[in-house]
């Protein structure tokens, strides 16, 4: 039993329990989640590491619920392990001061890379399970690792093939169509309402001091599938739409407030320069005793580890 600040008392599975208390995850309680913005709101030391615990515990509790309510979605034990082992990996990939890495220090530093945090978090995941040898663990505890690690992959990146032309073709390979629905859980590409955000939301808002209106007890309470365009879509009821404005409402406020501040990105502009000037004369270890920069420490998921 976990006492968090935002969700109180929250109880994790014990596979999700072996997933935490591995170096690769506890990485993340030295990563802040706001970057530079600790020097501009002195409550906001939090870290990715409660975040990521606050998102494996709302997928959880969504798709508990979904379960529940409608037993002819079929969603197994397995389907909610793997939502939940979901949301608490999406955050692995995150660098030194979480976005200001992957915004700013990466494509400066190494312009011709397309990186992102959710590849970096697909990488440390799968790292995470090999170099812990979890394949065994996740089996014992029923699940099918060749599928289902594919499955918390592409909750985490979206569908391997960028969608191009035809729409209606189902790319994704952990779940069938079917189940679509379980996509839209942990990061929903479709409208952008997931548990990832009702956690930061909600952590940000209280450690920022600053008011949050949506109420996702609320929304995960009217939650249900329904099918539209021949897809399983998770659906609220139209008399909670206020709630949802309220959540956009959140999120308008946090940008304008918190994520935007002038003095928070000059912040992060000036880390940036100093992680700049630093990076050819710092040596990280990686795999096979192979030395990277900070820069390139993204190659080697060994050395990644160590970057916080």
């Amino acid at each position: 039993v976990i006492n968090d600040p935002i969700h109180g008392h929250i109880e994790f599975h014990p596979l999700l329990i072996r997933i935490i208390d591995t170096p690769q995850f506890q990485r993340l309680r030295y990563i802040k989640q706001l970057g530079g913005g600790y020097y501009v709101f002195p409550g906001a030391s939090h870290n990715r590491f409660e975040h990521s615990l606050g998102v494996g515990y709302l997928a959880g509790r969504l798709v508990r619920e979904l379960s529940e309510k409608q037993p002819e979605l079929q969603i197994s034990e397995r389907d909610m392990l793997c939502v939940q082992i979901a949301g608490l990996c999406h955050d692995l990939g995150h660098g030194p001061f979480s976005h200001m890495f992957d915004g700013r220090f990466i494509p400066l530093a190494r312009p011709d890379v397309k990186w992102t945090h959710e590849q970096g978090s697909v990488m440390m995941f799968e790292h995470l399970v090999n170099s812990n040898g979890l394949r065994d663990v996740m089996e014992h505890y029923g699940l099918i690792p060749e599928e289902d690690i594919w499955f918390i992959k592409e909750q985490i990146t979206g569908p391997p093939e960028s969608p191009i032309k035809d729409s209606s073709k189902w790319l994704y390979k952990g779940r069938p169509k079917e189940k679509s629905f379980l996509y839209e859980i942990v990061a929903n590409k479709r409208n952008g309402i997931d548990v990832d955000k009702w956690d930061y939301f909600a952590r940000d808002c209280h450690h920022l001091g600053i008011q949050n209106n949506f109420d996702y007890k609320r929304f995960i309470k009217f939650a249900r599938v329904c099918e539209v365009d021949d897809r399983k879509h998770i659906c609220t009821r139209e008399k909670e739409v206020g709630n949802l404005y309220d959540m956009f409402h959140t999120r308008n406020s946090l940008h304008r407030r918190a994520y935007q501040h002038k003095v928070g990105n000059i912040i992060d502009t000036m880390i940036t320069d100093a992680f700049l000037k630093a990076d050819p004369y710092i040596e990280i270890t990686g795999s096979e005793g192979k030395k990277y920069h900070i820069s390139t420490a993204i190659d080697d998921m060994e050395a990644f580890t160590k970057l916080t």
